[in-house]
């Protein structure tokens, strides 16, 4: 075995530094690589041990571990290239820049700028314009979405939610529940390759489909277990002898049932039902707010974990999947803890304005 160098000499500060740099998923390649080299110089690696854990030479641990003892971190940077000084102005820089902002006109038939269009249009090299965007962090091809909720009745919805989150009722039970429609029985049309070392589990890209179910389900706040029953159809028929069974689920206890405002749950039929049982209250999220409704945390991890993989022959196979994962789920089940209060919600809902320019 190498001899062990001496260990590098590393702050607290820079080890947190180097480290929050190796958690990072946009570091550069490079600079990941030489915080690994530093990491691990300051645990008292050997040189050769570095070089062949990291797949690089010997005389490249030594160089960077020599760096980092001259300069500390800013020794891990790249040090000026040489070669022709930068010959585009700040002017051009700026042109490059308004432009991009500005969109492409109209007549060009394009949403958005690329480097090479931008470039063609202002006389400039492709690669000048991406270096340009990646200095003023403008990414044109990328897009978000965002939604506001007009709901008026948001601020009393999002203190009533988070209040029963937060102070649940003395013996009552809090139940978030919700529908998820179109779940697909895909059957592949061939059988899926396992997983193996350097390589991911493949499956083929088309498939059979028998049918849809939709599943509905109530989470309990305190304890995060499911309540889980599937239906052929997504009506208020089916919402109702959903409530019933979770009613059944817990006889004699206040039921406090957080949903969003689809229309099945307001149906004049359920409305009914609850008349004759004051004891279940159902309480709704505000609108564009589902995510406030735990339960869809649940489906994330149904979907990602029992229902994008796999091959089914029929609905019933789909069914019976769905219901060992909520038999699985409720094994291990440990509640989800909700952190946010109203006010630090309410406060991220305020439309925030850009400009106050008179037009």
């Amino acid at each position: 075995m190498p001899q062990a160098a001496a260990a590098l000499a590393v702050s607290d500060q820079e080890l947190a530094e180097l480290e929050a740099w190796l958690r990072s998923p946009t570091l550069p390649a490079g600079l990941a690589q030489r915080a690994r080299i530093v990491h691990l110089a300051a645990q008292g690696h050997a040189n050769i041990v570095i070089a062949e854990r990291l797949g690089v030479s010997r005389p490249t641990v030594i160089c960077w571990r020599r760096r980092f003892a001259e300069r500390g971190i800013a020794g891990l940077g790249d040090r000026p290239r040489s070669g022709r000084p930068r010959t585009i102005g700040l002017d051009k820089r700026l042109e490059v820049v308004a432009a991009t902002l500005a969109g492409p006109p109209s007549d060009l038939g394009v949403t958005h700028w690329s480097s090479r269009l931008l470039a063609s249009e202002l006389g400039l090299g492709h690669t000048t314009v991406a270096k340009i965007w990646r200095d003023w962090e403008l990414q044109p091809w990328r897009v978000a979405t965002f939604k506001f909720s007009t709901d008026p009745q948001l601020e009393a919805k999002i203190h009533d939610v988070v209040g029963l989150y937060l102070h649940p009722p003395e013996r009552a039970i809090v139940l978030c529940v919700d529908e998820k429609s179109q779940i697909q029985a895909l059957e592949r049309t061939a059988p899926m390759v396992p997983l193996r070392p350097g390589r991911a589990q493949r499956q083929p890209h088309d498939h059979l489909r028998h049918g849809t179910t939709t599943l509905v389900a109530a989470l309990e706040v305190a304890t995060r277990e499911v309540i889980g029953e599937c239906y052929q159809r997504h009506r208020h028929a089916e919402f109702l002898a959903f409530l019933k069974l979770v009613a059944r689920a817990y006889p004699q206890r206040q039921l406090h049932l957080m949903l969003d405002n689809y229309a099945t749950h307001k149906h004049p039929t359920v409305r009914a039902w609850l008349e004759r049982h004051p004891r279940v209250h159902l309480h709704f999220t505000p609108t564009s707010a589902s995510w406030m409704n735990l339960v869809e945390i649940f489906f994330g991890i149904l979907s990602r974990q029992a229902l994008q993989r796999g091959s089914f022959a029929s609905v019933t196979d789909r069914v019976r999947a769905i219901g060992r994962f909520c038999d699985a789920w409720n094994q291990r089940s440990r509640p989800f803890t909700w952190t946010k209060t109203p006010d630090e919600i309410h406060s991220k809902t305020k439309r925030k304005s850009t400009s106050r320019t008179r037009h």
